[in-house]
């Protein structure tokens, strides 16, 4: 029997500061850019998160809910250390890992012996608290897709189990946007359809989500039975990475889509140093209020790993798209081009095609 666990974080940058500074501890911490460069929220602490603090909220409407709350500037150099410690227990755990991001990843405890994998769970939990300080909420199913809903929902400190053959009672009453691969716009669609939980979802003939969604219709099809049968792993011969947000409000201000830009790429670069990969492409996508996406991107002369290199290249794209009276409701940047560090002998410069 297949045994996943989704295990993450919880409020993993504010976390830290609060592990790292007991004065923090209780109160309301909110890590993102501040107020006069219109940053935008990064984490929020769940002290803060009762006054509806969110992520990839503006920094002033954050303060604006929370006026007690304690900004903190993001220490990429420290998260990295610690998810590194984090995901050091995980192998410990078990050698058949994915890392998702610096903060959650999933594990396949399916053959480690007689240990009941609730055990695992529990197991994992303390010592991760233990040994570094944080709480993680951690997901089991039979599933990737399941296991992260199940750890989402438990959030903070939770450990949600679902049990082989329940996932379909699980998974029905949820809304349909918990679905990997169904965003606002997709979710708005199918509520033209009368389509709002993952149960109306799964009633639906795979003909039908096919013709009027293409691919991804059965692949929502498939989510909606929990049926994902992709195994847990580190991809080899990767491709790409990215990381993206979308914002709680759209916004027009060009500084606040700088900050989100600028943080979004020390965030993807730490994830790249973190595996151990160069990149030779950097991407950027915008979404606009009316779902219109850019995509633009750089290609280095030389392949990259350094925050200086792909920040420069991303500042370079995002200007070319501030125009005025454009509204931006998601933000994303990618890597592409990927290389093992390990195997490359040659001095790495930074240097763009074409600048």
């Amino acid at each position: 029997m297949t045994n996943i666990l989704h295990a993450d974080i919880d409020a993993f940058f504010a976390s830290v500061e609060q592990l790292d500074n007991s004065e923090l501890r209780g109160h309301p911490v909110i890590v993102g850019g501040c107020i006069e460069d219109r940053g935008v929220v990064a984490t929020a602490s769940y002290e803060a998160r009762l006054s509806g603090v969110a992520s990839a909220m503006p920094m002033k409407t954050a303060l604006r809910l929370c006026p007690e709350a304690i900004r903190i500037t993001p220490r990429f150099d420290r998260y990295q250390e610690l998810s590194r410690e984090v995901m050091s227990i995980f192998r410990d755990i078990t050698p058949v890992i994915e890392p998702i991001s610096l903060d959650e990843a999933f594990l396949d405890v399916s053959r480690l012996g007689d240990v009941l994998p609730q055990s695992i769970a529990l197991d994992l939990k303390k010592k991760i608290k233990k040994s570094v300080g944080l709480t993680i909420s951690v997901g089991m199913a039979s599933s990737k897709g399941i296991a992260k809903i199940a750890s989402d929902m438990g959030k903070p400190d939770g450990l949600i189990i679902v049990k082989k053959g329940d996932e379909q009672r699980f998974l029905a009453p949820l809304e349909v946007s918990k679905l990997w691969g169904v965003g606002p716009k997709t979710a708005s669609t199918l509520a033209k359809y009368h389509i709002y939980r993952v149960g109306d979802l799964a009633k639906k003939p795979v003909d039908w989500l096919i013709d009027n969604f293409g691919k991804n219709g059965f692949a929502m099809h498939k989510m909606s039975l929990g049926q994902d049968y992709s195994p847990v792993g580190i991809v080899k011969n990767r491709k790409s990475v990215s990381t993206e947000t979308t914002l709680s409000e759209d916004t027009a201000d060009p500084s606040a889509v700088r900050d989100l830009v600028s943080r979004l790429s020390k965030e993807i670069t730490v994830d790249l140093q973190q595996k151990n990969l160069l990149a030779r492409t950097v991407k950027l996508k915008l979404r606009l209020n009316d779902f219109t996406t850019l995509t633009r991107q750089i290609t280095f002369s030389e392949s990259q790993d350094s925050v200086e290199s792909i920040s420069e290249a991303t500042n370079i794209l995002v200007e070319r798209e501030l125009e005025p009276g454009r509204q931006f409701r998601l933000v994303g940047v990618g890597l592409s081009g990927l290389q093992d560090k390990t195997v490359l002998e040659v001095p790495i410069q930074g240097r763009f095609d074409g600048f």
